[in-house]
């Protein structure tokens, strides 16, 4: 039974629904045109009887007055209405298949080269979902959740994310960056710490609401640790303080226009003046990070060398690598 479910979730019908659409069109054409010859009638009131009689709405404002008409009735009716019949159910039949197919994960398949991979559900997912869909970063969901609530590029592995089992299932070694977040902080710490085993080389990013945590996070190699709560509210202030400020912030994160991605100054490059870089290549350079920490270049003009990460805000459509384990998105140089 399980081999017949699974044969039937495969089959794809919109090319066979298509093929009983055209034959309905052929079919309303051809015999509202045939129709009209033989009542004398006009062609377009032809083919509004056969779309009428098509849909088997049948105001009766026009019917056959002769034997010919019908015939011609007769045949329309006996094609349109089982092929219309079994288009609808065709497309009916597969929104049920897609959605059965979602909640049993029938034919899914992990990601296959770079993919990041987010650790539990918190009520920022869902956008973060969609920012990475958005950019095209193939994603793996570790969350005991409905696979059919989830965006269909995200690959679901329902589960505990404070258990091993489902800890590995995500593959978290072979990732690019992970999140983990949780409505429970000691969720989240939990699943740091069992993470951090799995894959002690991959960036980590958490989500957490308490500050006690943070110190603990970094503690066992979480790279950041960010809370919503204190980046909604800095954002706000910023707002009351210059009534643009929050709209920029807004703006820089969600514009499409753009994209915020991370560039390593290569091996070779000959130190400068981040006031120097800034001049010498495209794109927006918000700061550097350096030492693990990052640097604006308001108050200070810090120089930039090999190894150092440059944070640039580059139109879309600019070619760059993605990053991959710890190391940033692409070598490049100061220049």
């Amino acid at each position: 039974m399980s081999f017949f479910l699974v044969r039937l979730l495969r089959v794809r019908p919109h090319r066979h629904a298509l093929f009983f659409i055209g034959g309905v069109v052929g079919c309303v054409l051809a015999g509202g045109a045939v129709f009209s010859a033989t009542q004398h009638i006009p062609v377009a009131r032809g083919w509004y009887w056969a779309l009428e009689t098509a849909t088997t709405v049948g105001y009766g404002d026009v019917t056959p007055a002769n034997a010919s008409g019908r015939i011609v009735a007769s045949l329309v009716m006996l094609t349109t209405i089982p092929m219309l019949a079994a288009a609808f159910a065709l497309l009916t039949g597969s929104a049920v298949a897609n959605g059965v197919r979602r909640i049993m994960q029938i034919g899914a398949r992990f990601p296959e080269g770079s993919y990041r991979v987010v650790y539990g559900m918190h009520p920022a997912i869902p956008v973060v979902l969609e920012e990475l869909e958005h950019v095209g970063d193939a994603v793996v969901l570790v969350a005991d959740v409905d696979p059919s609530t989830v965006p269909a590029h995200v690959h679901v592995v329902r589960g505990d994310p404070t258990a091993e089992e489902a800890i590995r299932s995500g593959r978290p070694e072979g990732a690019a960056h992970i999140l983990i977040a949780a409505d429970d902080d000691g969720d989240v710490l939990v699943s740091a710490v069992l993470v951090r085993q799995e894959a002690p080389d991959v960036p980590i990013t958490a989500l957490v609401g308490s500050r006690r945590l943070i110190r603990a996070l970094r503690d066992i190699g979480v790279t950041q640790v960010l809370s919503p709560d204190d980046l909604v509210g800095h954002t706000v202030a910023k707002g009351l303080e210059a009534p643009h400020a929050g709209e920029l912030l807004t703006h820089l994160v969600r514009g499409e226009e753009h994209r915020l991605v991370e560039h390593v100054v290569e091996s070779g490059a000959e130190p400068r003046r981040l006031s120097e870089v800034r001049g010498a290549r495209r794109g927006l350079i918000l700061g550097v990070v350096q030492r693990g920490g990052v640097s604006l270049g308001v108050a200070e003009d810090p120089e930039v060398g090999p190894g150092d990460i440059l944070l640039v805000v580059e139109p879309n459509g600019t070619a760059h690598h993605r990053g991959t384990r710890g190391a940033a998105p692409a070598a490049d140089s100061a220049g």
